[in-house]
């Protein structure tokens, strides 16, 4: 199926194509998606209702999230997705958690490698949310995962973070498999806690960089 010009304006932020703070030009994207302006001004305008661009005087930008709106996402995030992880260990097949655990196994070939590591971690927890088998809780996921395109960098990126999080994997998807849905739940939370924390630290060390 031919995907329009918001799917592909959207999956071109979400992959890291424009960044936080990109100018996204109607004409240049026009001509790099192949198809004409009006359809591409309609996207940007949808993407800015939306919150994922903003205006820069007369430009349109890729947004970004101040402190508060970082902090605001993360509690949104770890209660959905605690909840993603509970109603998974009540109701995900046989064949949903080998996928989950192959999954694990699979990304031990991206250490060292943020950027995929971060690709695969959404896959990951795309899985859970499938998983979860509540559409209205997938698609309240979905936006949430949809706002995490509008940070610079991903928490996989400091050094040690990324053996922990298949470590705090590998725990979810333990109690997933045991249907311990309270365990699985809480793994869940304190696997985005601590997704929260480190990124704190990443920020924290990039401001003392760019002010020295």
């Amino acid at each position: 199926m031919q995907k329009d010009a918001y799917s592909l304006i959207l999956e071109a932020i979400e992959g890291g194509t424009y960044r936080p703070g990109d100018r996204l030009v109607e004409s240049e994207l026009a001509e790099r998606l192949g198809v004409s302006r009006t359809p591409v001004r309609e996207a940007l305008q949808r993407l800015e209702t939306q919150s994922m661009l903003t205006r820069d005087g007369r430009s349109l930008i890729v947004a970004s999230l101040d402190h508060n709106q970082l902090a605001e996402l993360y509690v949104v995030r770890a209660e959905l997705e605690g909840l993603a992880a509970r109603l998974a260990a009540k109701h995900a097949t046989e064949e949903e958690i080998r996928v989950l655990q192959d999954m694990i196994e699979e990304d031990r070939a991206h250490l060292g490698d943020p950027d995929a590591l971060s690709r695969a971690n959404r896959r990951f927890h795309k899985q859970i949310h499938l998983a979860s088998h509540n559409r209205y809780l997938v698609q309240q996921l979905g936006l949430v995962h949809r706002s995490m395109a509008l940070l610079a960098t991903t928490s996989l990126a400091a050094e040690g973070r990324g053996e922990t999080a298949l470590a705090e994997h590998e725990a979810i998807v333990t109690a997933i498999a045991r249907g311990d849905e309270a365990a699985a739940q809480n793994a869940l939370r304190a696997h985005i806690s601590k997704a929260f924390e480190t990124r704190l630290k990443l920020d924290a060390a990039s401001l003392r960089r760019a002010e020295s």
